[in-house]
């Protein structure tokens, strides 16, 4: 199935993510987050309007193969400061070669000729086509292919006008957090990751709609940075509230807090081992959980001495909780 486009940047071999999500080349990472995640719900087999397998299908592939990598290209805040570097070597050469570069679109060509504020005119024409991009799946190609003429147009009017890439575009400290990407001069498709720590998939594909979600965590979780991906992972849990992969990252990131929720990591180590008993990461969160506790509960084998009148000691109330043991509930 291909999705090879051949107009706009395209056509210079250059991968035009904003138009793959239909989002401003300037656009903040709240506004593309939003957005991408509008167009994965229209996109995932499970909330697909489309009614014949066929089309369904077809929707599961522009996500994993289109709208997935543009998202992780544009969320990631190292490799989005690499694609704007790229973006304005492009407007250069845009600004270079404009008498052999024309857009086709009728949309774009009246951008190309447009005076007043550009950026105005640009921003109310790429929305204008934004809004029913995913709407019909047999016209995505074009609506991107119109899409990314408008962002060539508007590149090379900046540049000509001296102007260039702004430093407002550059990234931003955001609620999306980096995630180690390569540099993609062409598309390509998400990788499988879940699928190697036995998550549920929620497509025939392999893919799901949190897979950059589960990926941004891993990273967070690597660098130690526990609540930021404790945010990407309910996120993602709003969108799938069954996906293994999603529960088990979170009974892993409230086992490693200091000092850890252990309750709240077996709440989701559960609810991922109920999902996918095979589930290695749960699997070991879960063992970990248990040596945990059992190392708790014989570090308390020294007992104080009793206060008199059979009374606790004061400030000292009597520990009833067991420990860890307490937090998961009484043996019998």
């Amino acid at each position: 199935m291909s999705f090879r486009i051949e107009r706009g940047l395209f056509k210079l071999d250059f991968i035009d993510h904003h138009a793959v999500l239909g989002v401003p080349v300037d656009a903040g990472v709240n506004d593309i987050r939003k957005r991408y995640l509008k167009i994965a719900r229209s996109l995932h087999p499970d909330s697909c309007k489309a009614e014949k397998a066929a089309e369904k299908q077809y929707a599961s592939q522009l996500l994993s193969k289109l709208v997935n990598p543009a998202y992780e290209q544009l969320s990631a805040e190292r490799s989005r400061a690499e694609y704007v570097v790229m973006l304005g070597r492009m407007g250069k050469r845009l600004a270079g070669e404009s008498a052999n570069i024309q857009p086709q679109s009728e949309i774009a060509q009246k951008l190309a000729a447009a005076g007043g504020d550009l950026d105005h005119s640009y921003k109310t024409a790429l929305q204008n086509l934004a809004q029913k991009q995913y709407e019909s799946l047999g016209q995505v190609k074009e609506a991107i292919a119109q899409i990314s003429e408008l962002n060539m147009v508007y590149l090379r009017r900046k540049e000509s006008k001296g102007e260039g890439v702004k430093a407002g575009m550059q990234p931003a400290k955001a609620a999306v957090n980096p995630t180690p990407t390569t540099n993609t001069a062409t598309t390509s498709t998400p990788g499988n990751a879940g699928a190697a720590s036995g998550k549920a998939t929620g497509t025939a594909t392999g893919t799901t709609m949190v897979d950059p979600f589960c990926r941004r965590a891993e990273e967070l979780i690597s660098k130690n940075q526990f609540a930021k991906a404790e945010i990407e992972l309910r996120e993602a849990l709003k969108m799938e509230p069954n996906n293994s992969r999603c529960h088990s990252l979170l009974g892993m990131v409230y086992l490693k807090q200091n000092p850890p929720k252990v309750t709240m990591a077996k709440v989701h180590v559960t609810q991922a081992l109920k999902l996918n008993p095979q589930d290695p990461m749960a699997q070991e969160v879960k063992q970990t959980l248990e040596k945990l506790t059992q190392k708790t509960a014989g570090s308390k084998t020294t007992t104080p001495p009793k206060p008199s009148a059979g009374k606790p000691a004061p400030g000292k109330p009597e520990d009833k909780s067991g420990g860890f043991f307490g937090m998961f509930g009484k043996k019998k």
